[in-house]
């Protein structure tokens, strides 16, 4: 009864700081011991993705209540930057998002041993971190492609999209840039890595592309059969979704494949910031490694298995994430897009 009165009371404390913005999930995770400490996190990771990773820090801080609160990126943003919502520590996909937050002053700075053992790239100023490293990648379904040879780069994707529009037609997915966070940072540096970007953009664009705000629904209807490819997939998501499955595959196209680093932050207004911090470091810690690898299906970062995939991209944390949320840039880049799969 003790514990579901805390829980409770956590809720409709940190609810009430949550109501300025669209929440998919909110989810409460009461101590077992006296709660005498609160952790409000907030996120764009599935609650599910990251549960045994919350329940393992508490195994080990049984005082702490959890209030897990998940949105998309573009809500996580708008909750810290536009609302001064307080949360201990926030976690997203979307890394010119948390780039920006940390380079307006939105977050505090935080050194542990175990932040300042990340590679130069996976951290910045001591104010951004990431604790896991995903691949982005195409997902096709067989069936679907009915003996077509499975393209291998976005050159092959081209050709056979429009060598056989009548397959794809209605059946192709890929993220919403104006609407996902995520989307928008995968369809900028996918631009900047190649002119190839705009090419498939304009194909997709003459096939009624379906788009979306996030990678299990891609998957989902790939699995279901609405689709036939979906493009910009997260992998951390594919990979164990499909794991087993006789007709879905995963592909990292060889042109190029880029790595997304998903990141944490101690907000500047945290109420409990040296929880929010204890939290981040058990993610980079030896226990919270494996538990993303093996529980969470999120690869943590490992500069090794970069190196060994030279077909890779990782997204640097520096401040060239920034460049195309500059207004201007961000409007003119959208029109392009829009008029590429016309929507104008």
């Amino acid at each position: 009864m003790r514990a579901a009165l805390l829980a409770l009371g956590l809720i409709l404390c940190l609810g009430r700081i949550a109501a300025g913005f669209t929440v998919e999930e909110e989810v409460a995770f009461p101590a077992t011991g006296t709660a005498a400490r609160n952790l409000a996190i907030l996120s764009t990771t599935d609650t599910a993705v990251m549960r045994p990773l919350i329940e393992a820090f508490q195994a080990r801080n049984p005082d702490t209540s959890i209030l897990y609160t998940v949105a998309n990126s573009q809500e996580v943003f708008a909750a810290v930057n536009d609302e001064a919502m307080a949360f201990d520590l926030v976690i997203s996909s979307a890394m010119d998002l948390q780039m920006k937050l940390a380079n307006d002053g939105f977050a505090a700075s935080y050194r542990s041993g175990l932040t300042a053992a990340l590679p130069g790239w996976a951290h910045w100023q001591d104010r951004l971190f990431a604790f896991a490293q995903e691949n982005v990648v195409l997902i096709a379904s067989r069936r679907g492609l009915d003996g077509l040879q499975l393209p291998q780069t976005r050159r092959d994707l081209i050709e056979i999209l429009r060598d056989h529009p009548d397959l794809f037609e209605g059946r192709i997915g890929t993220y919403d840039p104006e609407l996902s966070g995520a989307g928008y940072l995968f369809a900028t540096q996918d631009a900047r890595q190649s002119d190839s970007f705009w090419r498939l953009a304009e194909v997709m664009g003459g096939l009624t592309p379906r788009l979306y705000t996030s990678s299990n629904e891609m998957i989902t209807d790939l699995k279901q059969g609405r689709l036939v490819i979906a493009y910009n997939v997260l992998g951390s998501y594919a990979g164990p979704r499909l794991e087993g499955d006789a007709d879905a595959t995963v592909i990292e196209l060889e042109d190029h494949t880029l790595t997304l680093l998903r990141t944490g932050l101690v907000p500047s207004n945290a109420r409990n910031p040296v929880l929010g911090g204890a939290f981040l470091d058990f993610l980079l810690g030896p226990e919270g490694r494996t538990l993303l690898r093996d529980k969470a299906g999120l690869p943590p970062i490992d500069e090794t298995a970069l190196a060994g995939g030279p077909h890779l991209r990782p997204m640097r944390l520096d401040p060239g994430l920034l460049v195309f949320l500059d207004a201007i840039k961000r409007r003119g880049f959208l029109d392009e897009w829009s008029s590429a799969l016309n929507r104008d």
